[in-house]
């Protein structure tokens, strides 16, 4: 089920940094305690194809979105010994030296289960082993959430794995969520930031529409 509108779930999770450091994240903490915008992305595995692309242009913006009062944090399922020796693998044999914002390390799965984005077909209760098995990687999909200054989840997003996404999206829905913020104003379709906004009732779409 969707959290858009919702209180991003109280959870810490392990993280590890490009200096080696295993460190503890709370997102919501992260948002309320330093009255910040946050960008939670998540992809499936390290070591892959398509995820790299993603974690280096994600580095690319982040001093786009510092501007902006946001923390970015990368995320999977991956321990943190696994992302430190990806971060120390050079960016021209597939690595992601150069990333400087923390990845969470969900591997006992807590927060990507209680977000529902695991690649989990199905999951059943095997009676002879009395095992518990799972269909599907049981790995993430490539979610995305961006979330408010009192952790409320202002978007959410998930792709399929080969499917990468569009950073500047994201820019600009930040830039007009902030709009909305600041001024009570809503964002019609294909707003950018120094575009007309236009008041929610049915003279601001008429009076909108009209000039388009």
């Amino acid at each position: 089920m969707s959290i858009v509108g919702k209180t991003f779930p109280d959870l810490t999770v392990d993280a590890m940094n490009e200096m080696g450091d295993t460190f503890k994240i709370n997102v919501l903490e992260e948002a309320k305690k330093n009255n910040k915008k946050v960008l939670l992305f998540w992809y499936p595995k390290d070591f892959t194809y398509v995820c790299p692309t993603e974690l280096h242009a994600f580095q690319e913006a982040k001093a786009e979105l510092e501007k902006r009062n946001v923390v970015l944090i990368g995320a999977s399922c991956d321990t943190p010994e696994v992302h430190f020796a990806w971060l120390n693998t050079a960016k021209d044999d597939g690595g992601i030296e150069g990333v400087t914002y923390p990845i969470l390390a969900d591997s006992n799965r807590n927060l990507s289960r209680k977000l529902g984005i695991l690649d989990v077909t199905n999951e059943r209760y095997d009676d002879e082993t009395g095992d518990y098995l799972v269909d599907g990687d049981n790995v993430t999909y490539r979610a995305t959430y961006l979330i408010d200054e009192e952790g409320l989840v202002f978007h959410e997003g998930i792709n399929f794995m080969p499917v990468g996404r569009n950073v500047q999206e994201f820019i600009r829905m930040i830039d007009a969520y902030t709009h909305v913020q600041k001024h009570g104003e809503v964002c019609p379709a294909n707003w950018e930031e120094g575009k007309e906004a236009m008041k929610a009732d049915r003279k601001g779409v008429a009076s909108y529409l009209a000039s388009k």
